[in-house]
């Protein structure tokens, strides 16, 4: 069966794989969806648990993928080198501890989940536009709150006929992920310091791709989230955990996954997965104080309130940009209706879902948000019991597990990055004691030169 692919708000559809992942951005302002979402057997779900990592990635990814869109076998091979660079044989494991299970993201080169897309669309992108069927070259814009940057860049580093330019908010990012963008010395890329916080930086990429001649001059593309790819690609570790969870398990056995959210696009890869047939129980939508989802799920009310500065920089973002993909569905998979919300939205910065939508919401994920000490507390308390750490964004999944009594269930919680990435909430969890040694790979940043440029929070600049 051919996927092809739609606007959320409806005056783009029938698209290929190609189109939407070249196009980033629908030309409505909306997201790209699949018209269809390609189903898994229980039986077909079971065959993959004999598979590795790589082999099970392309059976997920191929469902959307078509052959004309990349041949059978440069799809294979573009999974297989997307994910050499990864330290663990398994690309990403799934770990045991007393209460829960850990499932660790953070293998890559950046060491944060954004790498498991992030390879695989850098070669995407490298494929399509050597290729050269629709384009032979492209301008990455994108905006990070930290982990996408690095994870973006490296991705994209050296690929041929791409200029990646990789804006992030000035002070609101940690050194070392400031760092693992900074000192990459390829001349394709290029990071930008603006003035403001991330959700400014966002509202600069989604105005640019707005400006019809800027994207057309600059054959403008994406990485962050709101790129169809991105979602795709991360799919497929919530196939590999279940398997792995459900090793020794009934057949069908229901699997809950806690996940750290800020832009919404992690958890959502959760819900394709079990709209695809995978049997997951519950989706755990977990937070820092920059709560916007929690929010709405509790209340049905989605706002925009200025985020703030926290220990786990990653999640502060007060507009989740992959929302949009979940509140179509939640509409009914109507534009109209979609597109009505998002205008409002827009214009006010606040919407308003029905008391029946919000009822629909609340059966099909649930939510908590952490404060700075519920974090620390969180990351002191496992490192206690287990002598595991876990990152402060990872600590809010524990919480979210502990606070809604899903304990000693067959709960996993999905490990966003490695520690190290986050060292004041590593000192403050450990009070100073018994820190682990940073990784060499990390360490090395510290010898390496930085290059940046600083621009005001102006799209006009940034262009």
């Amino acid at each position: 069966m051919t996927i092809t692919y739609r606007s959320t708000r409806g005056k783009q559809f029938g698209l290929s794989f190609e189109e939407v992942v070249l196009g980033g951005l629908a030309n409505d302002k909306g997201l790209f969806i699949p018209e269809t979402i390609p189903q898994f057997t229980i039986n077909e779900i079971e065959e993959l648990r004999k598979l590795s990592f790589v082999d099970l990635a392309f059976e997920v990814i191929s469902k959307f993928v078509y052959s004309d869109d990349i041949p059978t076998d440069i799809l294979k091979d573009i999974i297989k080198r997307s994910f050499s660079s990864f330290r663990h044989s398994e690309i990403t494991p799934t770990i045991k501890l007393t209460e829960f299970w850990v499932l660790e993201l953070f293998h890559g080169p950046t060491f944060a989940f954004k790498d498991v897309a992030l390879q695989f669309l850098g070669n995407v992108f490298e494929f399509f536009l050597t290729r050269g069927k629709y384009q032979n070259k492209i301008t990455i814009l994108g905006a990070t709150s930290g982990d996408t940057g690095s994870a973006a860049i490296h991705g994209l580093r050296g690929k041929k006929n791409v200029n990646c330019f990789i804006m992030y908010p000035s002070g609101k990012v940690t050194e070392i992920q400031e760092r693992q963008m900074t000192t990459i010395p390829d001349s394709n890329v290029h990071c930008i310091s603006i003035d403001g916080n991330f959700d400014d930086a966002q509202a600069i990429v989604k105005a640019a791709f707005a400006d019809e001649n800027f994207r057309k001059l600059t054959n403008l593309g994406a990485i962050n989230s709101i790129n169809w790819a991105r979602v795709l690609a991360q799919i497929t570790y919530y196939f590999y955990s279940w398997l792995r969870v459900t090793d020794d398990s009934a057949e069908s056995t229901k699997v809950s996954f806690a996940v750290p959210t800020g832009n919404f696009g992690d958890i959502l890869a959760g819900y394709y997965a079990k709209k695809m047939g995978l049997p997951v129980d519950k989706l755990i939508v977990c937070t820092n104080e920059n709560d916007v989802l929690h929010r709405f799920l509790e209340t049905g009310i989605y706002k925009k309130i200025e985020s703030n500065l926290t220990i786990a920089p990653s999640m502060d973002i007060s507009v989740s940009s992959n929302f949009e993909r979940y509140l179509f569905y939640l509409a009914g998979e109507s534009s109209q209706t979609l597109a009505s919300w998002m205008n409002i939205f827009e214009s006010t910065g606040e919407i308003q879902i029905p008391h029946y939508l919000l009822a629909q919401a609340k059966t099909e994920f649930l939510s908590a948000s952490s404060s700075k000490s519920d974090i620390i507390e969180a990351m002191k308390d496992v490192y206690s019991k287990e002598k595991y750490l876990v990152c402060p964004h990872t600590a809010t999944a524990v919480v979210a597990v502990r606070r809604l009594n899903l304990t000693n269930q067959k709960v996993v919680c999905l490990a966003t990055a490695h520690p190290a990435k986050f060292e004041e909430a590593v000192n403050l969890a450990l009070e100073g004691k018994d820190i682990p040694t940073r990784p060499k790979e990390l360490d090395l940043l510290f010898t390496l030169p930085v290059r940046s440029s600083h621009l005001p929070n102006s799209l006009a600049d940034v262009e």
